[in-house]
């Protein structure tokens, strides 16, 4: 028997094959790599962070007369004639504006309270609030509500008659 020796003709194809293989592969990897890069993921969330914008949508109701007087969340009285609020979540002294979806009608609102209670309502309005959106007539829109200003804004917008005694 005699050995079968193969040409270098017939080892090329061979080596081409693994050669381009091995391109292929080194290009998806530096492509996968380039896509995945922490630098560019860095770069993805500061724009976002940058551009967020907290809103939500839902139906508002309001709260006036029975309340009057009474202690909210914050530490003041409620006034149904304030431009006010309840909110589960937000914190005390944020700045919303609240948009009727019925007629367009917006108002800026702060934070002072926690509520509603109903689990199918998102905000609470002051009976002010609710006039100047145009359904305290019907007691409850549905509404968008917008995060427009943190609680650090809010302190400067108050005047010390807003504020609480001091103890």
């Amino acid at each position: 028997m005699h050995a079968i020796r193969r040409s270098d003709n017939a080892k090329r194809p061979r080596r081409w094959f693994t050669f381009a293989g091995a391109v292929l592969a080194i290009l998806v990897g530096v492509a996968g790599a380039r896509a995945a890069s922490p630098a560019d993921h860095l770069a993805a969330s500061e724009v976002i962070a940058h551009h967020h914008h907290w809103y939500e949508f839902g139906v508002a109701s309001w709260y006036g007369r029975f309340f009057q007087g009474k202690t909210t969340a914050s530490g003041v009285p409620y006034d149904e004639h304030a431009l006010t609020c309840a909110h589960r979540t937000l914190p005390l002294g944020s700045v919303l504006k609240v948009t009727n979806l019925r007629n367009h009608r917006s108002v800026v609102v702060t934070v002072n309270d926690r509520g509603p209670v109903p689990e199918d309502r998102i905000i609470d309005l002051s009976y002010a609030a609710a006039q100047a959106l145009g359904f305290s007539e019907r007691g409850l829109a549905p509404v968008k509500v917008e995060l427009i200003g943190p609680s650090a804004e809010v302190a400067q917008l108050q005047s010390p008659a807003d504020l609480p005694p001091a103890r």
